[in-house]
């Protein structure tokens, strides 16, 4: 049975389950997007259109060159040149055979 939360301490235990997720993404460079699309269906950049799609809601400045940062802990550009690796064939095929379980995002699909 689930605890009964009120809002405010429910959108606290979830803002930090949120930065556990995206600090263990950021201690994980070695893991890449394409792997997380291909078993979860969610990547940093999915995070990170998730941020910014929930700064517009709430009327928030906040660009997703901004939401990208606040998710890798660098700019988009430093971690791709610093841990990404090219998708192998295979990778590339199974992100193809699994789009249809990615992630939606508001305003992005």
């Amino acid at each position: 049975m689930a605890a009964t939360l009120d809002d405010k301490t429910r959108t606290e235990i979830e803002a930090a389950a949120f930065r556990g997720l995206v600090a263990h993404l950021q201690k994980r460079t070695d893991v890449q997007n394409i792997d997380l699309m291909n078993l979860a269906g969610f990547c940093r950049n999915c995070l990170s259109k998730w941020v910014l799609a929930a700064a517009k809601e709430r009327g928030a400045d906040v660009t997703y060159d901004d939401a990208l940062e606040m998710v890798y802990g660098m700019t988009y550009a430093e971690w791709k040149k610093t841990h990404q690796t090219p998708a192998s064939p295979e990778q590339q095929k199974m992100f193809e055979d699994t789009k249809p379980l990615h992630a939606a995002i508001s305003g992005h699909n």
